[in-house]
């Protein structure tokens, strides 16, 4: 399962502190700090939670039934503002222990009891913002410090419906707010009225794990439940364990192995792939002892680390802290190493993106093989791209990485591999040194003058996989909803775009956007919103600022990190409730695009942003497909829809632009399908140049093409008999084409009908012209091109149908 959250910051334990002494002042609380252990939708409204730290007198915590946005944000209501639902802020009235659960209940006059479960007064719970009132058909209850507007978010849950976290598409559901992960510092049961079932009563650490899963939840759809109980909850000194087990001779000293209250003390060889993962209160390696943590495995340590012997993490295991004031010791005697494997590479000047997951590491001890002009960092404050071809104006953007320079935490780096390397073949770096843990902040550059997005080539800075939808909704602000990961596959060309005299082939970039998912690059492997440890990527910033990577996103896990990628070149359908449906263009000659539709609460048929709508960067000039938004000059590698778009009716316009003018054999076909109508409906692809509906369900589809761009040449319906051709020959009152003065030609329907489109082609099918009509029923344009010849004209209408006619232009 996932992780538990930090719960304590040296700025929170320093003003709890003071607040003790002093009997006054706020304490700081940050992600876990709190846990809501109960909820009554059913009136009167009551909701309790339970204290993971001290807190000092005058603390207050609001709690809010308001939806959080995936992107970000509130939920507005019709009148554009969030106070469709209110706010209920607790005080504290004097110093609190850790372990104190509060019950807050509605008086049912604006006001609200606040009681300890023994039925004492504790606190003060007030109704800041009117309109707090839990629903039966879906309500959470979402727990903050700060303003309405800057909100940091301690614990959520969400009852009361079987949709669990979604989207705020009204006010019964919500996303998981940002910096809170579910199953970490959120939880969903579906039961209007809700309790945990205190099974873990001890030990923050073990009570945060506990209330976080659902199934230590039960409750009642009309019943209400009895919040608080007679057994109290305890908690353990900060940063102690309540016993010490023993790895030795091959055995636990206990028999069974440590948990979250436990030291372990590792005295003989550990491999985790053999002897299993592993959970701890703090983890001692003895000295000539090595720890390894191999593939597919993760060992989770509450507090500190000290190694007097040797740490191993390989290149997809898990190593995880929680808190963000745990210390990770490497003593003279022992050795920290992060060792990590890339994909199959075809050659070894092929790149990778890196981050060093270590302290102290430099670029020459991480890539010792590499060439010195082939390792680079990327100085984002120099990107500057007023034109908008996501190339930097004046190439002073990248620079070269020195081998004496130390790498510093969160920054991404590009390093090809050595020379003589066996290729094709893996690579690999071992990184030497601390590990990485608690917060890490990096710059993030913006500058208003790039068109297509002001990028950012950050990395993950721990030896344990992260949850990127986690790390952006927490810095939000900082920066976009997608990132761009390097999956190399091609090799550099001087027709590819960019600064040098051969560039690679930038379709390259897989893209994985925090509401819609993921898309492949060349390599044909779909992202997913798990970054693995010592992964670099690029992502648009959105201010300049700094945005922090935290213990909070880290997985402690045995999948997350196991394959960054996963492979979608098989038509295996997800069972996932969103349907989705990536589309591949591949080639005889090496082509490899994907574009994907999903079909996501929050989504809409217009440019969402980033986290729905994935722009294209850094394209290829070769072969491309893409999607396109109305009322957008970009081309999209993924695009959000609302889930109410999908029906029969649907049509998903597909962009194709080529400029390789030998004879290729391009084939669409579909990589993967998810959700419930994709599975159960045939897919079509309408090629409207060839006048040809295809069954895409049953096979692949190949075509040749001319240079040039063809943006309404492919549609993508669930239907064979959608955008069916209409000979309007045999019905010459649908439309009619007229030769006007000076090169001049008139479109115009009789059927009540407006011209969406109007694509001119010669008899060889080449496109000569493509014009957008203006949603009227009589279009002119300038055929000026055109001598003595007959032309096809393909109308688009905006009933969706595309008619067919011949023409001669005299």
């Amino acid at each position: 399962m996932m992780k538990k959250i930090t719960y304590t910051k040296f700025l929170a334990l320093m003003i709890a502190f003071l607040g003790a002494i002093s009997g006054h002042g706020q304490t700081t609380l940050a992600e876990g700090d709190i846990a809501i252990t109960g909820v009554n939708v059913d009136d009167p409204d009551a909701f309790s939670f339970v204290l993971l730290v001290d807190v000092s007198n005058g603390t207050t915590i609001s709690f809010t039934d308001k939806s959080w946005l995936a992107t970000g944000g509130w939920r507005l209501n019709g009148a554009g503002n969030t106070n469709a639902e209110g706010i209920v802020t607790w005080t504290a009235t004097s110093n609190l222990s850790c372990g104190t659960e509060i019950i807050i209940t509605d008086t049912f006059s604006n006001t609200y009891s606040s009681l300890d479960f023994a039925g004492n007064p504790v606190g003060t719970a007030t109704e800041t913002e009117g309109g707090f009132a839990l629903a039966g058909g879906g309500d959470q209850v979402i727990a903050y410090q700060g303003s309405l507007t800057s909100p940091i978010f301690i614990y959520a849950v969400h009852v009361a419906n079987n949709n669990g976290w979604t989207d705020a598409t009204d006010n019964n559901n919500s996303a998981v707010p940002a910096g809170l992960t579910d199953g970490v510092n959120a939880m969903a049961f579906r039961r209007d009225n809700s309790i945990y079932n205190r099974s873990v009563t001890s030990n923050q650490a073990l009570i945060l794990n506990a209330v976080a899963d659902a199934t230590n939840w039960s409750g009642h759809n009309t019943t209400r439940q009895t919040l608080g109980g007679a057994i109290g909850y305890t908690c353990a000194s900060a940063g102690s364990c309540v016993s010490t087990v023993t790895w030795n001779a091959g055995a636990w000293s206990n028999g069974t192995g440590p948990d979250l209250t436990m030291e372990a003390i590792i005295d003989d060889t550990y491999n985790t792939g053999v002897n299993g993962s592993f959970r701890a209160c703090s983890l001692t390696i003895n000295a000539s002892d090595i720890l390894t943590v191999a593939n597919g495995t993760f060992i989770e340590v509450e507090n500190d680390v000290t190694v007097d012997g040797e740490i191993r993490v390989t290149t997809q295991g898990n190593f995880v802290q929680n808190d963000a004031l745990g210390t990770f010791t490497v003593n003279p005697s022992g050795t920290a190493s992060v060792n990590k494997v890339t994909a199959t590479k075809q050659n070894w000047l092929y790149y990778t993106y890196w981050s060093s997951p270590v302290t102290g590491e430099t670029i020459a001890d991480a890539f010792p093989n590499t060439d010195g002009d082939r390792r680079f960092w990327f100085n984002a404050a120099n990107y500057i791209d007023a034109d908008g071809n996501d190339v930097d104006d004046n190439n002073d953007d990248w620079n070269y990485a020195l081998g004496g320079v130390v790498m510093s935490p969160g920054v991404g780096y590009a390093a090809a591999s050595g020379r003589l390397g066996l290729y094709p073949g893996t690579d690999s770096a071992n990184f030497i040194g601390p590990y990485n843990t608690g917060d890490i902040s990096t710059a993030i550059s913006f500058n208003t003058l790039n068109i297509a997005g002001s990028w950012n080539f950050i990395g993950n800075p721990y030896p344990s996989a992260i949850d990127f939808i986690a790390f952006q909704q927490a810095n939000s602000t900082i920066i976009d909803g997608a990132a761009y990961f390097w999956s190399q596959s091609l090799p550099p060309l001087n027709t590819n775009p960019g600064n040098q005299v051969n560039n690679f082939n930038q379709n390259d970039y897989a893209t994985f956007t925090v509401g819609s998912g993921g898309a492949a690059g060349a390599n044909g492997i779909i992202p997913t919103q798990y970054i693995p440890s010592a992964q670099g990527f690029f992502i648009a910033g959105l201010s300049n600022g700094n945005a922090t990577f935290t213990n909070a996103i880290r997985m402690a896990d045995g999948t997350s990190n196991t394959q960054f990628f996963k492979n979608a070149n098989s038509k295996k359908n997800a069972s996932i409730v969103d349907n989705k449906i990536w589309v591949n263009l591949t080639s005889d000659n090496g082509i490899f695009n994907q574009v994907l539709m999903a079909y996501v609460d929050g989504a809409t048929n217009g440019n969402d942003g980033m986290s729905y709508d994935a722009p294209k960067v850094l394209a290829s000039e070769s072969a491309i497909l893409y999607s396109k938004i109305e009322n957008s000059d970009k081309i999209f590698v993924i695009q959000g829809k609302a889930p109410s778009d999908l029906n029969e009716n649907e049509i998903i316009d597909l962009g194709f632009k080529t400029s390789i003018d030998v004879p290729t054999s391009y084939t669409l076909s579909i990589a993967q399908l998810q959700g419930g109508f994709l599975n159960n409906n045939s897919v079509y692809l309408k090629d409207n140049l060839l006048d040809k509906t295809h069954n895409l369900s049953d096979s692949d589809y190949t075509f040749t093409s001319e240079v040039g761009e063809f943006n309404n040449r492919f549609k993508i319906v669930f239907t064979d008999k959608a955008l069916s051709t209409d000979d309007i020959n045999s019905n010459e009152n649908s439309l009619t084409i007229i030769e006007l003065n000076d090169n001049q030609v008139n479109f115009k329907t009789s059927n009540g009908l407006s011209i969406k489109a109007v694509t001119i082609y010669d008899l060889l099918g080449r496109q000569l012209y493509n014009f957008k009509g203006k949603n009227n029923n009589s279009e002119t344009y300038e055929l000026s091109s055109l001598k003595s010849t007959i032309f096809i004209a393909k109308v688009e209408l905006s009933n969706g149908i595309t008619v067919t006619k011949k023409a001669i232009k005299k």
